[in-house]
């Protein structure tokens, strides 16, 4: 899989449109000058990736599997970054600590308000997904956010309760070292690119390009069969 960076230039009006003759073209940063006249065309950087390539029809299916977890994760990890942005820029206007408590409830009830159905509608493995991202869009696990912003008691208490689901809330996404979060990463790339998901930054620093080449030989059907294996 090799990295492309193309730059796609605006080519318009195929016959005479200036008097002039246009001599030669400069490139400067994202601009393309067309000498004698003083247009300027901005350029788009597009990523284009090669299209990935499965060993089996077995592996195929277990990549776009997953695919489609990450798929229905995402959004909400996204939605959870961007309230959180929200919030933090509330809270750094409210002193009392009785009406920071206040607020933190209110977006907490419009969240579940809005969002519970949905979530409950998440796999167990989505749900695993989503608790990778949430780290990965806020730079915090879910662990810390509860022990933030409710107390350390409901942090303890809900990350008990999610080990009987064998879910952790303390899970960290780590593409560098495990490869089922490179994985997601490769899907949230691919996604980002052609469109299918709308990318949000990473809170975390992450060089996917610099990981596909140390993951350059990972095995899609043995990761996700051991995933099957330890859950």
């Amino acid at each position: 899989m090799i990295k492309y960076l193309i730059y796609s230039s605006l080519f318009f009006f195929s016959f005479q449109l200036f008097s002039q003759k246009i001599e030669r073209d400069t490139i400067i940063d994202d601009f393309i000058i067309a000498k004698n006249d003083s247009l300027m065309f901005p350029l788009d950087e597009v990523i284009v990736f090669a299209r990935r390539k499965f060993d089996s029809k077995s592996e195929r299916k277990y990549y776009y599997w997953y695919y489609k977890k990450v798929h229905n994760a995402y959004p909400f990890a996204k939605m959870a970054s961007e309230k959180l942005t929200v919030l933090n820029s509330d809270l750094s206007n409210i002193k009392s600590k009785r009406k920071r408590r206040k607020h933190i409830k209110k977006i907490q009830k419009y969240l579940e308000g809005e969002f519970t159905d949905e979530l409950k509608k998440l796999t167990k493995t989505e749900g695993r997904v989503l608790i990778k991202l949430i780290h990965r869009q806020t730079g915090i696990t879910m662990y810390e956010l509860i022990k933030e912003y409710r107390s350390s008691w409901k942090a303890f208490w809900y990350n008990s309760t999610a080990k009987f689901f064998k879910l952790s809330l303390k899970s960290k996404y780590q593409p560098e070292t495990l490869p089922m979060d490179f994985l997601i990463e490769d899907i949230l790339q691919r996604s980002f690119a052609n469109g299918s998901l709308e990318k949000q930054e990473s809170k975390l620093p992450i060089d996917y390009f610099d990981l596909l080449s140390e993951w350059k030989n990972i095995e899609i059907k043995k990761i996700i069969d051991d995933y099957f294996d330890k859950y």
